[in-house]
């Protein structure tokens, strides 16, 4: 195991925090402004095609905030410990803070985009339940795996620059 250091939270690391969290609380508040309104069977689940394909309780769609929350936590107190992921064998003690804070940053924005991919989620079912919009699209699951997995592959790039 590694020597802990502590690397202080970057500019844009705030930032994200800041965008996530933010998205978080405006996602919430429109779902109380909302809550009477919405019909009491609601979209669970949308298949490949984007065609909902499962209705539930409307107090299902109380699911994702509570996920967001979880794994916002969790992702957060992974990001104070970067000495505890997983590095190539050439970390080392020169290397080792460049290794720390890129793997720090990679968590960053991928707990940040999780956590607006579920807000993403949550709106677009409640349009749907509210009438708004008809379906969802398909190419919305395309721009949300991109979206998760360009900090993991800008990272994977990074590191290997690292020397």
């Amino acid at each position: 195991m590694q020597k802990q250091l502590n690397i202080p939270k970057t500019r844009g690391e705030k930032a994200w925090d800041i965008i996530g969290i933010s998205g978080y609380i405006a996602t919430v508040l429109f779902l109380i402004i909302i809550w009477r309104q919405l019909p009491e069977q609601v979209p669970l689940h949308m298949g490949l095609t984007g065609h909902v394909d499962d209705w539930a309780a409307k107090e299902s769609l109380l699911l994702l905030p509570a996920l967001s929350i979880i794994m916002f936590t969790l992702l957060h107190q992974l990001g104070k410990y970067p000495h505890i992921h997983n590095y190539p064998k050439r970390l080392n003690e020169d290397n080792a803070a460049a290794f720390y804070q890129l793997s720090q940053k990679m968590l960053n924005r991928v707990k940040n985009i999780c956590v607006l991919v579920f807000c993403f989620i949550e709106l677009e079912f409640s349009m749907i339940a509210l009438g708004w919009i008809d379906d969802g699209h398909a190419w919305i699951l395309i721009i949300i795996l991109l979206a998760v997995l360009y900090p993991i592959v800008e990272g994977m790039l990074k590191q290997r620059k690292i020397k």
